[in-house]
């Protein structure tokens, strides 16, 4: 989806590791053979949520920013670093009993990808008692039309580990749901 590209990345094939660092939520992407593609770091004592991506080089990327202080249930936004243009809006449906997000176009607001829970009591259990966190996520991905185009499984693994597998990324922004995957984790499991 050109109109969703970001200028530094270039995200070939459609399957993808997002594993977390073992202390803190700092993220590597990598591609079907391992390579890291991106890297992320949530920024600590921030007012407002943020999220650097950077490339395996080390070059600024994109970030992912929340819209308010302390966002409950809110809206992250995705900027490229090199045009700063806002690519995707990432809003959290939130819900005690699901953890559901859209991903949307910045401009009209229309909706782009959906990122759905598969277990309402899994979600449930995870926003009420914290230990059921050790339990991986998994997340199905629609597009607009409301059709699967994707996953997000997380694995069993003493720090977070997601393959996200995008089976059809003509319609939906590939970028986009990477750092989704980054994004939920960090802030699903806090």
């Amino acid at each position: 989806m050109a109109d969703y590209d970001i200028a530094a990345v270039d995200l070939d094939g459609d399957s993808f590791e997002v594993r977390q660092a073992l202390v803190r939520n700092k993220y590597d992407v990598r591609d079907a053979d391992g390579e890291v593609v991106l890297k992320a770091k949530q920024k600590l004592f921030k007012l407002k949520e943020q999220f650097p991506f950077v490339t395996d080089d080390g070059d600024p990327a994109f970030t992912v920013a929340a819209g308010g202080i302390l966002d409950i249930g809110g809206t992250y936004t995705i900027v490229d670093d090199t045009t700063g243009e806002d690519v995707v809006v990432l809003d959290e449906d939130y819900s005690l009993f699901a953890e559901n997000w859209t991903i949307r176009d910045p401009d009209t607001g229309d909706a782009l990808a959906t990122i759905e829970s598969r277990s309402t009591v899994l979600s449930a259990l995870r926003h009420l008692i914290g230990v059921v966190n050790l339990v991986p996520n998994k997340y199905d991905i629609y597009d607009p039309e409301e059709r699967a185009v994707g996953a997000i499984e997380g694995q069993f693994s003493v720090k977070d580990t997601y393959t996200v597998t995008i089976d059809d990324a003509r319609t939906i922004p590939k970028e986009g749901v990477v750092a989704a995957a980054c994004v939920i984790d960090a802030l699903e499991n806090q």
